[in-house]
């Protein structure tokens, strides 16, 4: 007869360990606009059904991360509800534009799990995927959390650590389904910059700046149905020593949101290579980021390439501040100020021959 849904500790989680998620979540054009008014999303396609119809396509597709934390705040019950914090992605890869009036349903599977030498927590790696009404696969991802345990002196099995591919390769990326058609896109934007005028190793400043408000980041967090107590639960934070932290995932939305500036043209996020949250962002924290242009991906058309991407966000500071460390198989060094650092891979209209 217990009722009481305390969500799933570190000792009750399993190597190959297969979960589906309640409940099934249809997204609506309201979804989009609040997420709009939360994040400042200025996407072309995102934006104005005239600028998808220019651009050949036949709908607006939703925001690739609304789909993406939508899609996350459903694990979260039964994967971080008691998480201590998210620590970072691997192979996140978007399969298929999802439109207004989809419906997610999404399933995971326990791929690791590590018990972290205090023996009060240790690290679950899962790895999920979202489906549409019809079957078919529009996102798939890794993650891995630290999670409370029950009881500390709970007996835990070896080590199980996945590995993980740096990056998505080419080969195994979404197109998008574009047509040459992509190529007006700068008669939207007004900005001329395509996939030929980016090259690896440049630097650009996003010169906005986004301040969190209290109301705004727990709003978002409650628009993708995110229930983690970290987010919300004040005073079981303060009884921690601590305060509550916004959701990584929205702060992944706010430096998308404001390298727009600089990265006007393109159509959508591929992939997500690897991120981290390096440090927490609290409300009243201001975000800026900067992002470098790690590589260019020739996808074998000749109206789109992709760009590979590395987003440093950073609070408090100009983004004329953000140091890019070398990223290697180690962990970067990151100062204090630090709150994100993303890899990802965009798709971008190119001129072609």
């Amino acid at each position: 007869m217990q009722k009481n849904r305390s969500g799933n500790f570190f000792e009750d989680f399993r190597v190959g360990m297969r979960i589906r998620h309640a409940t099934p979540r249809t997204l609506t054009e309201g979804d989009r606009s609040l997420y709009i008014a939360l994040t400042g999303s200025r996407t072309a396609l995102g934006s104005a059904d005239t600028s998808a119809a220019r651009l050949g396509l036949a709908q607006r597709p939703l925001e690739d991360l609304l789909v993406f934390n939508t899609a996350f705040g459903k694990t979260v019950p039964d994967i971080s509800l008691n998480a201590v914090a998210n620590l970072g992605y691997a192979d996140v890869r978007f399969l298929a534009h999802v439109y207004p009036g989809d419906t997610l349903s999404v399933d995971s599977e326990v791929i690791g799990l590590k018990e972290n030498s205090n023996r009060k927590s240790g690290v679950v790696y899962v790895r999920s995927t979202a489906s549409n009404q019809r079957g078919q696969e529009v996102l798939s991802w890794i993650r891995w959390v630290m999670v409370h345990k029950r009881d500390h002196g709970a007996a835990c099995g070896a080590a199980v650590v996945p590995a993980t591919e740096p990056v998505v390769p080419a080969a195994r990326l979404y197109h998008g389904g574009y047509s040459a058609r992509v190529r007006e896109i700068c008669s939207v934007t007004g900005v001329q910059d395509l996939w030929e005028d980016y090259a690896p190793g440049e630097r650009i400043d996003h010169l906005g700046a986004m301040t969190v408000n209290d109301s705004d980041h727990s709003i978002a967090t409650r628009l993708y149905q995110n229930t983690a107590r970290a987010h919300f639960d004040g005073f079981a934070m303060a009884a921690a020593g601590g305060q509550r932290l916004v959701y990584g995932g929205h702060v992944i939305s706010l430096c998308k949101a404001l390298s727009y500036g600089g990265l006007e043209n393109a159509l959508s996020v591929l992939a997500i290579n690897g991120g981290s949250h390096v440090n927490p962002t609290y409300a009243g924290d201001t975000i800026a980021c900067a992002t470098q242009v790690v590589e260019k991906l020739d996808l074998g058309l000749a109206h789109v390439g992709a760009l590979r991407l590395r987003t440093i966000g950073i609070k408090n500071a100009a983004a004329s501040t953000v140091v890019f460390p070398p990223a290697g198989d180690g962990k970067p060094a990151h100062p204090a100020n630090v709150v994100l650092d993303l890899d990802y891979t965009i798709a971008m209209p190119r001129r072609g021959r």
